[in-house]
């Protein structure tokens, strides 16, 4: 670490002070998620934390533009051993420069089997955290841990992130990084003050398509940008029924909890990419429609036995919902989300402006003067000029996801070595994530608009690079 890590609080001020908000996310359930009995916050969760007129005042220097320290070696250590982490622990170990030195989940069959990999890989055995749901914060503690990365139920994410920063950790989440707007504020605010980066690990502002068609939008192919659309419309019933694909029932729980859109991210980062959200334009509104709450209880009536403790439980998470959100320039970006009801997979990955438009799913494109006769052209026809550098280095990059997510850990393993500058940073995790509680809110209120806080506190207006970034020398 360098000099402006911020010293170490302890662990027991740490877990102290965080206690009563980890208390309303439920911290101490079973095995991170397995206890059925959460307490459920549909209206106070969000509710409770509104947003504010104005951003509050900044406590410490904006992160925006802010590289990482330069270092030989990335020494990582990851929190969360199940579906994600347990795949993604692959590709960290398949980066030379990366060591895995400290792992943590209460299932210790699963910090087994991770161990297992980090040895086979020719690194040292880790240190390994398996002693109830706190000991995470033994691992952010370590001085020889430079990044943490979140791979935990949704509950966990804020109370984790905040512990890794202020551990002196910078600190990567999976989706979505908090699930109420006053903790999305918290982790700027924390980000700011201890210098340390923040981010929500987005994977699909790496897939190969929404790359290219970043690149595009830069370079004019679309003229003035005037929409764009994302989503996550995955089927998911038979997984969130599964006794064993999830550890616990947490993210069907969530479905008792909120109305609106639980998982944004997928969706609306790369199109707010497309149209450099905090890089030159900001949201500003988001309104939400949702349809009935039907989807999982007719699933449940048709393949749950008699007795099941699925049957105690109240959906009201809509089926469907439909956001429209506004931006500073007048842009208009819808964003779906749908996992309760028979559909194929899509993230609509969709971006039209005054000289054509882009579909995904299945990827078409037109585009003036290169089409006509309003046929859809060949998206494959860009990929020799519009490609990004990383997907020309790596065309057949391992792991999941079509090698998104190798791409998206090998560009931050790289910036964290050569102290670039992050693709994105924590403001983007915050605007990403605003749609979980502000579209619950939004349903509430017939679809009234709710304000998107600007969490970058002006610095919006600057245009920067992000996901769009140049080659290292």
């Amino acid at each position: 670490m360098n000099d402006s890590t911020p010293p170490r609080p302890s662990r027991r001020s740490v877990l102290r002070t965080t206690g009563a908000a980890g208390a309303g996310l439920g911290l101490g359930i079973g095995a991170w998620g397995a206890n059925p009995a959460l307490a459920a916050e549909a209206g106070t969760t969000a509710e409770a934390a509104g947003t504010p007129a104005a951003p509050p005042p900044r406590r410490g220097a904006t992160m925006a533009g802010v590289p990482f320290e330069r270092r030989s070696t990335v020494r990582v250590g990851i929190i969360g051993l199940g579906n994600r982490g347990g795949s993604m622990i692959d590709l960290f170990l398949a980066l030379p420069w990366v060591r895995v030195v400290a792992i943590c989940d209460p299932v210790k069959d699963k910090t087994a089997r991770a161990a297992a990999k980090v040895v086979a890989a020719g690194q040292p055995s880790p240190a390994v955290y398996t002693n109830g749901e706190e000991d995470y914060a033994r691992l952010c503690e370590r001085g020889d841990v430079d990044f943490v990365y979140v791979a935990t139920p949704w509950d966990l994410h804020f109370e984790m992130a905040r512990t890794a920063m202020l551990h002196g950790k910078h600190v990567g989440v999976e989706c979505p990084i908090a699930m109420r707007l006053d903790h999305l504020w918290e982790l700027v605010d924390l980000s700011e003050q201890t210098r340390r980066h923040c981010m929500q690990l987005e994977n699909c502002c790496y897939g190969r398509n929404e790359m290219r068609v970043l690149r595009m939008a830069h370079a004019g192919k679309f003229g003035d940008l005037l929409h764009g659309a994302g989503a996550y419309n995955h089927d998911l019933r038979e997984l969130m029924f599964s006794p064993t694909y999830y550890e616990g029932p947490w993210r069907r729980l969530w479905h008792t909890r909120l109305r609106g859109d639980l998982y944004p991210n997928h969706g609306f980062g790369p199109v707010a990419n497309y149209m450099d959200v905090n890089r030159g334009d900001r949201v500003v509104s988001i309104s939400s429609f949702g349809t009935p709450a039907l989807g999982l209880a007719q699933y449940r009536e048709e393949h749950m036995p008699p007795g099941d403790p699925s049957w105690k439980e109240t959906y009201i998470e809509s089926d469907r919902t439909i956001s429209l959100v506004q931006t500073a320039k007048g842009r208009v970006i819808r964003l779906e989300h749908d996992v309760s009801t028979p559909h194929p997979y899509s993230r609509i990955n969709s971006l039209g402006g005054t000289r054509g438009v882009f579909e995904d799913y299945p990827a078409r494109i037109y585009l003036e003067p290169d089409h006509k006769g309003h046929q859809w052209g060949d998206f494959g026809a860009y990929a020799a000029e519009f490609d990004h550098w990383l997907w020309k280095e790596h065309a057949n990059p391992p792991g999941g996801h079509g090698g998104m997510d190798y791409i998206m850990i090998f560009r931050l393993m790289q910036c964290m070595q050569l102290g670039l500058v992050p693709d994105f940073d924590v403001y983007d995790a915050a605007t990403w994530t605003a749609p979980v509680p502000l579209s619950h809110l939004s349903i509430k209120a017939q679809g009234a608009p709710q304000p998107i806080p600007d969490f970058t506190r002006g610095e919006w207006r600057k245009a920067r690079s992000g996901v769009d970034s140049a080659k290292p020398a």
